[in-house]
């Protein structure tokens, strides 16, 4: 089970640091992503980290302003988010998914099989 928060409001240019807390299951194993979907819009990629949290990847339209990261000790992936834009708002989504290799990190919704409830994020402008 994947739970997010650390959703809100938040005016443009600010920071907010989203959590996904997991249980269940061994945790390093697994790889992890964030998602976002915004109103009328598909569901698109944010960022993804390795189970060993050494590899990460990104869209580029939050390259340099977001960064995912882990805790394998604690079990839960966070997104610091900097420099928000009202573009950025849409409902965040963590997900997770089973590798037997750590350095994997995956981009697409259909690699995924476990998905957190969402949590909204809101950029005023």
């Amino acid at each position: 089970q994947l739970q997010a928060s650390g959703g809100g409001l938040v005016q443009a240019g600010g920071s907010l640091t989203l959590s996904c807390a997991a249980s269940g299951g061994t945790f390093r194993r697994y790889v992890m992503g964030w998602f976002r979907q915004a109103p009328g819009k598909e569901r698109e990629f944010v960022a993804s980290v390795s189970g060993s949290g050494v590899n990460k990847d990104s869209a580029n339209s939050v390259k340099g302003r977001f960064t995912i990261s882990r805790d394998n000790a604690k079990n839960t992936a966070y997104l610091r988010m900097s420099n928000l834009t009202p573009e950025d708002t849409a409902i965040y989504y963590c997900a997770g998914a089973w590798r037997i290799h750590s350095n994997v990190v995956l981009t697409t919704t259909g690699s995924y099989h476990a998905w957190g409830q969402g949590t909204q994020v809101t950029v005023s402008s």
